[in-house]
């Protein structure tokens, strides 16, 4: 990846190990990538979100198989000093591209005070990577923070249609690229056979659907529960939880008790190593995303990495990231019967079989690759402008 006939030189300001999660699995992959084709430099965080603000049990990888790259850590999330000492050694490396991860409104003071100082010291273009414009449990501050940070960028990236429209309306007339989140291929050792993983897991034969990732009420778990009742009428189906809980457990563990399903639906309450995510994958026939509201999902990156099909529903952009038909289905949001008719259908017809051809394809277009081609692209329509 080329300015002119030098090599870039990158900045990505982001959360990378030792912190866990999507984002960091993200920004650690890009950095990978882009490390080949250029000069770059990570900042990373001290301090990601103050205790009290996060819901979890710990914001630290504690996995076995970390997924790492080399980082500068210089951000705490509500120390001003440390942003300012941030922008400062982002601009003593001279990059003429810095990418900044954008997920959540509460950074906006930290990115932008960041890239103001960066922008002041040093004649650089900085580019938004958008996973969620706006978060999906609004306040009522969101739109002014995100102003805020948008402000001190020269082009965003995201990876929805709708994420595209939510910006340009924050920010019109910018420009935005729109390109899918690529897949999280390090998960998949190829190592599992589905007898395997299922051993490993500890689950019986039979249709497994498999519901993964932290439970919010957007996910809409409690509308997959409701259509397991109308999905063993035709498939002897069990449904496998797994994520930690940010919402009360009780409302979830009352419905399946009460709609009978006690020896249906598994709970695996809790955040799940790097080491383990391929061995429920792989033990899943299924990958379910009921969701009611979204913008994009790496949990569908991961099904796809490791040849799993899907049904999502029809909401942001989780429907541009399958294939009808060649690597899953998209049905209407808050439809349990409409999960239920799709669920059947994939067992009662072959899909799985029908499905499998379409993976390898489907790899190549969300590959990392295709990223940083898609990057290199728009800081070209930016240097245009």
């Amino acid at each position: 990846m080329t300015r002119g006939n030098e090599k870039r030189r990158f900045c990505l300001i982001g959360p990378t190990y030792p912190y866990r999660g999507g984002i960091s699995h993200y920004n650690t992959c890009l950095i990978r990538e882009l490390a080949a084709a250029g000069d770059l430099c990570a900042i990373n965080f001290t301090r990601l979100y103050p205790g009290f603000l996060f819901p979890g049990t710990t914001q630290l990888d504690e996995s076995m198989r970390p997924l790492a790259a080399d980082s500068t850590r210089l951000i705490d999330s509500i120390n001003p000093f440390t942003w300012i000492r941030a922008g400062v050694h982002a601009a003593r490396f001279k990059p003429d591209l810095v990418l900044v991860q954008w997920w959540h409104p509460f950074f906006a003071p930290a990115m932008f005070t960041i890239c103001a100082v960066l922008k002041l010291m040093h004649r650089v273009r900085v580019v938004f990577i958008c996973h969620n414009v706006l978060p999906h449990e609004k306040s009522l501050v969101d739109r002014f923070l995100a102003a805020l940070a948008f402000s001190v960028s020269d082009g965003f990236l995201v990876q929805s249609r709708e994420d595209r429209h939510k910006l340009l309306r924050i920010r019109k007339n910018a420009p935005v690229l729109v390109h899918p989140h690529p897949i999280y291929d390090f998960f998949d050792t190829g190592s599992l056979t589905k007898e395997t993983a299922r051993a490993k897991i500890g689950s019986s034969a039979g249709p497994l659907l498999l519901f993964f990732g932290y439970i919010r009420g957007y996910k809409g778990l409690s509308y997959l529960i409701e259509a397991m009742p109308l999905i063993r009428e035709k498939v002897p189906a069990k449904l496998l939880v797994v994520g930690e809980f940010y919402d009360d457990t009780a409302p979830y563990t009352e419905l399946v008790e009460r709609l009978g399903l006690t020896d249906v639906v598994r709970f695996e309450n809790r955040y799940v190593a790097n080491e383990e995510v391929e061995g429920f994958f792989v033990a899943s026939d299924l990958v379910m995303l009921p969701y009611v509201s979204a913008t994009q999902s790496g949990i569908v990156q991961i099904a796809i990495a490791v040849n799993r099909p899907v049904i999502v529903t029809d909401v942001g952009g989780l429907s541009e990231a399958v294939s009808p038909e060649k690597t899953g289905f998209v049905v209407p949001p808050r439809d349990p019967a409409a999960l239920a008719s799709a669920v059947i259908r994939f067992f009662d017809e072959g899909w799985a079989a029908k499905m499998a051809p379409w993976f390898e394809d489907e790899r190549k277009r969300f590959s990392w690759k295709a990223m940083a081609e898609a990057i290199d692209e728009l800081a070209r329509l930016i240097e245009k402008r």
